[in-house]
């Protein structure tokens, strides 16, 4: 293949212009905030799934408060009931009365009980209400976090995907300046090769695969044409004759 000295320069350009936009992708890739939305993210699920339990606890332990007090209720209304009776005199049988003293006696023993574990309920209650309001508290700090970081991410991606678009408009004109047979052999080379297709002969070495050349190749090459098409013999990149190439 030929192609003018010109040409074989301008590739090196694309050349260029093509590392500089896997730079750029593997930078968009590589953003500290990556790991950092990752880990807070993590952080933010265990705290909401700990705080939907506390939030479970303190429901729970408001229906068995509210159960434990009209139980309460209950038996304090039975009580009073029973004392009003007592206290009408409409109970004159001394049996009877026996048994509805009894009776009153064991309510107000049932309801002390009963209040006790009212009592109890309320402080269960208390604490998971105060677990509840820790965990909402760190939960929103740590949204705080992770929108504070997905703020820095997505600035840094519109910075970098700015100048991926300034560097692939600059690859389009170049690369329109290249023959096209001559840049079809490079995009399919740099597919093969890592993402390096052409490299500079610099100093005998191909910049490419950094080998030497040997010096069979080193005649080949200088007895080629200025327009011929040359490839390295290690890599099978194409070279780039410059001035300082040592030939």
């Amino acid at each position: 293949m030929n192609a003018a000295p010109a040409d074989q320069i301008r590739l090196l350009d694309v050349q260029g212009l093509d590392v500089r936009l896997q730079q750029l992708a593997h930078k968009r890739r590589s953003l500290p905030e990556h790991a950092e939305i990752e880990s807070l993210t993590k952080d933010h699920i265990q705290l909401r799934d700990l705080l939907v339990a506390a939030q479970t606890e303190e429901s729970d332990t408001a229906r068995e408060q509210t159960k434990a007090e009209q139980d309460v209720d209950q038996v304090r209304q039975r009580a009073a009931r029973d004392q009003q009776r007592l206290d009408s005199g409409a109970v004159s049988s001394p049996k009877d009365l026996e048994n509805l003293q009894r009776e009153i006696a064991s309510l107000a023993k049932r309801q002390g009980d009963l209040e006790d574990i009212v009592l109890e309920v309320m402080e269960r209650r208390e604490s998971a209400q105060e677990r509840v309001a820790e965990l909402t508290e760190r939960v929103g700090a740590v949204q705080g976090k992770v929108d504070d970081a997905t703020a820095r991410r997505d600035a840094a991606f519109d910075e970098i995907d700015g100048e991926v678009a300034s560097v692939t408009k600059e690859r389009e004109v170049i690369a329109a300046s290249v023959p096209a047979d001559l840049l079809k052999l490079y995009d399919k080379l740099r597919t093969q090769q890592g993402g390096i297709g052409a490299a500079k002969l610099y100093q005998r070495t191909c910049q490419g695969c950094r080998q030497e050349l040997s010096i069979t190749d080193v005649n080949d090459i200088r007895k080629a044409t200025p327009d011929t098409v040359v490839r390295c013999e290690n890599c099978g990149r194409i070279l780039v004759r410059t001035g300082e190439s040592g030939l």
